[in-house]
């Protein structure tokens, strides 16, 4: 079935002249799996060529603007830039899911961080779409625009750190305290468990985490936490 993709140009600002790109970057692999007849392949290759367009345009922009930041807080600044949860944000910006080629499965299936994880596969493959359609310079002006245009508040709320790191620092200096980290629950087969973490500041539960590992359960405790103080 062939959607109208104009209100999703109109929210890119942006005219494809191919709009098979367009529209290929959209398709998850899980829609061609039960429409083989589907014309177009899945959006994959273009997420692959997407990915390097959106992590060399970050980079140089870091290079060229930020002439005295070390290397390696410029590696974390650039990861808090295009990582998954970043990009599945700008994804759901632009409303990007409505317009997304999904199996029924995959429309049914509830849980958020698979959601987050085709969102931002989408997200890079439009990248790729748009290089593909109209070059590096617009693709450029379309990641500076819309994704660097993000930094001013990672840096100014030091987003560009872990979680946890960011909890602890706060806790420290706001309570002068050392976050703990206590596995409340462990459920499930050895290999498929998931985690219930909670993050004590003394004697105090602050908040709990769930994951399929203690550092993603400590992870997912620590955003939570900052959630519930509110420090930042």
């Amino acid at each position: 079935m062939e959607k109208d993709l104009s209100p999703l140009e109109n929210k890119l600002r942006v005219r494809f002249n191919n709009h098979n790109f367009l529209r290929q970057s959209l398709v998850h692999k899980s829609y061609i799996n039960e429409n083989p007849s589907f014309t177009l392949d899945h959006n994959e290759r273009l997420e692959f060529l997407g990915d390097a367009v959106l992590e060399l345009i970050v980079t140089e922009y870091l290079f060229k603007h930020y002439p005295r930041t070390p290397e390696g807080e410029m590696t974390n600044w650039r990861a808090a830039l295009v990582n998954s949860t970043m990009l599945a944000q700008l994804a759901e910006e632009f409303n990007l899911y409505k317009y997304l080629y999904l199996s029924k499965g995959e429309k049914k299936d509830q849980n958020p961080k698979a959601k987050q994880y085709i969102l931002a596969n989408a997200f890079e493959a439009l990248i790729g779409a748009l290089y593909l359609d109209q070059g590096l310079d617009t693709a450029k002006d379309f990641i500076i625009k819309n994704i660097v245009s993000k930094l001013a508040n990672i840096l100014k709320n030091k987003l560009y750190l872990d979680p946890k790191t960011r909890f602890q620092e706060s806790a420290q200096e706001q309570e002068t305290v050392t976050p703990t980290y206590k596995v409340l629950k462990e459920e499930g087969p050895d290999h498929a468990k998931t985690f219930t973490i909670g993050v004590y500041l003394k004697d105090e539960l602050v908040a709990i985490g769930q994951g399929l590992s203690k550092q993603e359960a400590q992870v997912e405790a620590a955003l939570k936490a900052l959630q519930v103080k509110k420090w930042e």
